[in-house]
């Protein structure tokens, strides 16, 4: 509300002031108590392109089960995941998800599936947008609007049904959500805006509740690799250095062709698929030493994550060293390049109305290209072939009134021909051109994460995420930074995270120490010191000049918190006779904060401590204790009046402020 915009202004409220030095209290065992038992750990890895889940029960957690192979696979792509599609009905109903979605809004007559709602991508939207909310908006293929909170909902909610009946078939018996603790995967780049909202989604689909908030982790992408890397054996990994880059799609299940099964045991169990985690560390881990660093390289669809993690010993608990960094560089980036030569070549007009008029006939081409994008090599000599759907041809030449030849003969594209099947032809040289800039991205952010002074002696980088199966991303990072570490691929890349997803939730105190993401405070009044505090921040009350919107800082940002710290602030009502207490807390990108009206800094969370009807005997100083502690990807805080032990709690909250 605009009342408290600035304290000085709204003067029932004469806020708190800093009883005394901060200190720091480790808490470490205040919520161990409240553990709760669940038979099955289910991770869900809500990719932009694709999505999956496998799962684990807490009885064999060396057994990871990839859930069970989907219908309608796309050729040339290996469908362990499904597309991040969805379809709604005209009537805004969920339809279908996945393959099923694209399929059905495929075979729609186009008279019809202009009032169907397909959705693909939509992920990106929550790394996009500045200020989201509950109410942010996503935008369907037909151009018609729907709640992004509903989407995610929808696209959840299938994989908690899906996922539970696999559950119950595979175990006889009906299996109930409360016996599960799920697992959704965030990107470690996102805004702490953006991993509620993927709570806030979590909730709707009925995963778990604000009451049972433990049921649900948020765990980040390249953590969960960084943990499923831990345990790789050395044949379930390849070493760029020692061969040449493999392409990571071949028909059979093992990755690219230099590979034996080793100890790999697949089991074809009811069509999921088991991998065996060994209850070791991996012999390239145990090279590691205490102190050692490795940076985790997770290209997606949309992003590209980079995480420095540190070993602690004995237990080899990470320690994240460097603030998670990295951008929209994910393949996506690839696709773009794609469309724009096709505006290059046919003209943007014409693109753009038929990506309107024929949706579907769009997404085939792009399914096309997406099996080509994954035959892309760096040594590859022969072109690349992309059919063109009939309808392209045919509104190409009602749209402009002559041939698709003539248009790629005349607009001088080079090492793009029309071939006499129908194809599109593309000399190896313009597929890797269309690689270039995204992977530019990608090696230009890694050299300037390297050049950070946290990050010296790394030791290794894990390439993971379905773009580090890219020959090409391959191979850029090799020749950067090869000399500079080992560079290594886990054997089955497009699912490491999904994997160590899983073995999080089995168990979360595996990652000890993140960097907080922002600076957190609350804002209070300090006593005036002339010359030291600006002029308009002076309010005189009942004769004591005070300085108003301070910022008093918990905790900044690219400090190290321990998981479960609880940070401890003692203050004082201004006012002695003051009898509601009212805390705002803030945040901000920023390290260095001073006022609360400073650009950039946000209101997070109230703690309203009402104290009428306590005992008048309170001291007249009264002490209230703040504290905020830093839970996984949640932060709570907690007002308590000393005197009268009475308390107050508050989630900090980034959607609805």
């Amino acid at each position: 509300t605009s009342a408290y915009s600035s304290p000085a202004k709204s003067l029932g409220d004469p806020g708190i002031t800093p009883l005394s030095p901060s200190h720091i209290v480790k808490d470490s065992d205040a919520d161990d108590a409240v553990e709760q038992l669940f038979l099955v750990v289910v991770a869900i890895d809500f990719g932009t392109t694709s999505s999956g889940y496998a799962y684990s029960f807490t009885k064999e957690p060396e057994c990871i089960h990839v859930m069970r192979r989907w219908e309608g696979g796309d050729p040339g792509v290996s469908n362990q995941k499904t597309p991040t599609t969805i379809l709604l009905t005209p009537e805004r109903k969920f339809h279908s998800f996945g393959y099923a979605a694209r399929d059905f809004y495929h075979d729609l007559d186009p008279t019809e599936s202009k009032h169907w709602l397909y959705f693909e991508k939509f992920k990106m939207k929550l790394h996009t947008t500045g200020n989201l909310t509950m109410e942010t908006d996503l935008t369907a293929a037909n151009g018609k609007k729907v709640k992004a909170l509903e989407i995610f909902a929808y696209a959840l909610q299938f994989f908690k049904e899906q996922a539970l009946k696999e559950l119950s078939d595979q175990g006889g018996s009906d299996f109930e959500n409360t016996e599960v603790r799920w697992v959704i995967t965030v990107p470690a780049i996102w805004k702490q805006p953006a991993k509620q909202f993927m709570r806030q989604a979590a909730y709707k689909a009925g995963m778990a509740s604000p009451e049972n908030p433990e049921q649900l982790i948020i765990a980040l992408e390249p953590e969960a690799a960084s943990i499923y890397c831990r345990k790789l054996r050395l044949h379930q990994m390849i070493e760029l250095s020692s061969r040449a880059p493999v392409n990571g799609y071949s028909p059979s299940d093992t990755i690219g062709t230099g590979f034996t099964q080793g100890k790999e045991h697949v089991r074809r169990n009811r069509q999921s698929r088991t991998f065996m985690v060994e209850n070791v560390i991996g012999e390239i881990w145990s090279e590691l030493e205490e102190g050692d660093r490795y940076i985790v390289v997770d290209s997606g669809g949309g992003t590209v994550d980079m995480t420095v993690h540190q070993i602690r010993l004995p237990e080899g608990h990470l320690k994240e060293l460097y603030k998670a960094t990295g951008g929209p560089y994910g393949s996506l980036g690839v696709d773009y390049e794609f469309e724009k030569l096709l505006c290059k070549i046919f003209g943007e007009d014409f693109i753009e109305q038929f990506k309107i008029k024929r949706p579907a006939a769009w997404v085939d081409l792009m399914i096309a290209f997406e099996s080509r994008k994954r035959a892309a090599a760096p040594d590859r000599t022969n072109p690349l072939n992309i059919t063109l759907p009939f309808s392209f041809i045919d509104y190409y030449k009602k749209f402009r009134g002559h041939s698709v030849e003539h248009a790629l003969r005349k607009s001088n594209v080079d090492f793009v021909k029309w071939s006499s099947q129908g194809m599109l032809r593309m000399s190896p040289d313009a597929m890797n051109a269309l690689f270039k800039p995204t992977i530019d991205q990608i090696v230009q952010h890694l050299s300037e994460v390297f050049d950070k002074p946290e990050v010296t002696n790394v030791k290794f980088l894990f390439l993971v995420g379905g773009f580090a199966e890219s020959p090409l991303l391959q191979q850029a990072v090799q020749s950067a930074f090869g000399s500079r570490c080992r560079v290594i691929i886990p054997q089955d890349v497009g699912l490491t995270i999904l994997k160590g997803a899983v073995l999080f939730g089995l168990d979360p105190a595996v990652i000890k120490v993140r960097r907080s993401p922002l600076t957190y405070g609350v804002g209070v009044l300090n006593r005036f010191v002339e010359g030291k505090h600006p002029p308009e921040k002076l309010l005189v009350k009942d004769g004591t000049r005070w300085c108003t919107d301070v910022f008093d800082k918990f905790i900044s940002a690219d400090q190290s918190v321990a998981l479960g710290e609880t940070v401890t602030r003692s203050y004082t009502p201004a006012k002695p006779s003051q009898l509601v207490i009212v805390i705002n807390i803030y945040s901000s990108e920023q390290d260095s904060v001073s006022f609360i009206t400073e650009p950039g800094v946000k209101k997070c969370g109230t703690l309203r401590l009402d104290l009428t009807g306590t005992d008048a005997s309170v001291p007249n100083r009264r002490e209230i204790k703040t504290l905020m502690q830093f839970g996984d990807t949640e932060i709570k805080a907690m007002a308590v009046d000393v005197a009268t032990s009475k308390s107050v709690k508050v989630g900090i909250d980034f959607l609805n402020y």
